[in-house]
This record gives structure tokens, C-alpha cells and sequence, in this order.
């Protein structure tokens, strides 16, 4: 589906996606993939009784594996760099790299959650820290997606990494983030996402972010 003229967003399986491109087709591919830890959504028992503020999402069982060898493999096939969310449940995949790596601090989170998350880059540069509150996804749309991340943090990886008229693709779309960055940010963005109410809920979201900017 073509949401605006630079993104295109698919609802389908990632690897049907990444077969239909040629090698180095994507300038660099941000994404954040099942990290088979099983926080795709609660239970209901654990939700009401939650000493939390994270919303209710439903478990879809999307995140009971990782990718395999496979997907990394066509990932970087078809893309000249990298940015893989997650990347130190996926060491054995990635490049060896002693650079590049980004921590996303997003505050004190309590016992049960972290305090951040790791990124691979493919990128050799110094690693970085960026510190934005989870808190921020409040004021885009609201969580829609267990492991949403905040627009801004979009926004600040392709202020960092990517240039203009880069082509990025996302192969996990999720709550569409990355889609509302790359339109506030002028980049043409390839995605998709397997499951359909997610896919139809971030389209839904995507669309009305860029329709209330058009109002002010």
C-alpha cells in the first residue's frame, strides 16, 4: 500500500518482502525483530494486576522465536547498512564489531523491565547513548504495539545515520514509528508487517499523524 509517495507499506512476511529486491537495493535498514523473549503482549491476570503503567496488549505468540540465519543473511544482501534493535539476542548473526553500537536509555523502569535496548549498527563509528523517556510514545497516537518505540528515536537515527535521499526499509513495521519519522523527515521507506490488525492499526495511526500536521 502506498501510504504517501516515499512510503510503501506491505502486509505481508518479511522474506517474501526482501526477495523481490536486488542486492544493496536499501541504503539502510532500521529494524527491530522478534527478540524470543515472549513480550508480544499478557496475559489478562498479569495485566490487571500489573505494578506497571504499560497499556494491555494481547499476547499474539509473535515473539516466541527469533529470526534465523536466513533473514540476516537477506537483510544485509539487500541492504548497504544496518541497524538491528535488540542485536544482543542476535550476536551469532551479526558482523564482528567493536563500533557502532547504540543504547537507547528510556528511564528508571522498574524490576520487570529494562532500562534500555541494545542496537548493532554496521556503521563504524563511535557508540552512542540516546536517553528519551518511553513515556514519549504518549505523544504520538499512544501504544498500539507491546514494543512501540518513540517516533523521536526514529527521527534521531536517521539524523545520525542515514542521508538524504537514503532508501530505508523496515522489515517489522509494528506500530509504524518509523513510518511517521521518515515522512517528518523527507525519507522514502520500504516496510512490512505479518500480522493484520497491526498492520491495519499503523496505517490507521500513520495516516492520522500526517493529516493532524497538516492542519497546523
Amino acid at each position: 500500500m502506498k501510504v504517501t509517495d516515499k512510503i510503501t507499506i506491505t502486509n505481508e512476511d518479511n522474506m517474501q518482502l526482501m526477495s523481490r529486491y536486488e542486492d544493496n537495493h536499501f541504503d539502510l535498514a532500521i529494524v527491530d525483530p522478534p527478540y524470543g523473549i515472549k513480550r508480544d503482549g499478557q496475559e489478562e491476570t498479569f495485566t490487571k494486576n500489573r505494578k506497571h503503567k504499560r497499556k494491555h496488549h494481547k499476547q499474539k505468540q509473535w515473539d516466541s522465536a527469533r529470526p534465523n540465519k536466513k533473514y540476516f543473511d537477506q537483510l544485509k544482501r539487500i541492504s548497504k547498512h544496518q541497524i538491528i534493535w535488540g542485536a544482543n539476542y542476535f550476536v551469532e548473526f551479526l558482523n564482528d564489531s567493536t563500533m557502532g553500537w547504540i543504547f537507547w536509555y528510556k528511564g528508571q523502569q522498574g524490576l520487570s523491565m529494562s532500562d534500555g535496548e541494545i542496537a548493532y549498527t554496521s556503521f563504524q563509528k563511535a557508540t552512542r547513548q540516546i536517553n528519551i523517556n518511553r513515556g514519549y510514545i504518549a505523544k504520538n497516537g499512544g501504544s498500539i504495539h507491546p514494543t512501540q518505540k518513540p517516533v523521536k528515536l526514529y527521527e534521531w537515527l536517521l539524523m545520525n545515520y542515514a542521508k538524504e535521499g537514503n532508501k530505508i526499509l523496515d522489515t517489522h513495521l509494528g506500530s509504524g514509528s518509523i513510518a511517521i519519522a521518515c515522512h517528518n523527515r523527507g525519507f522514502e521507506l520500504t516496510a512490512c508487517e505479518l500480522d493484520k490488525e497491526y498492520y491495519e492499526a499503523s496505517i490507521k495511526r500513520i495516516n492520522q499523524q500526517i493529516a493532524q500536521q497538516r492542519l497546523f
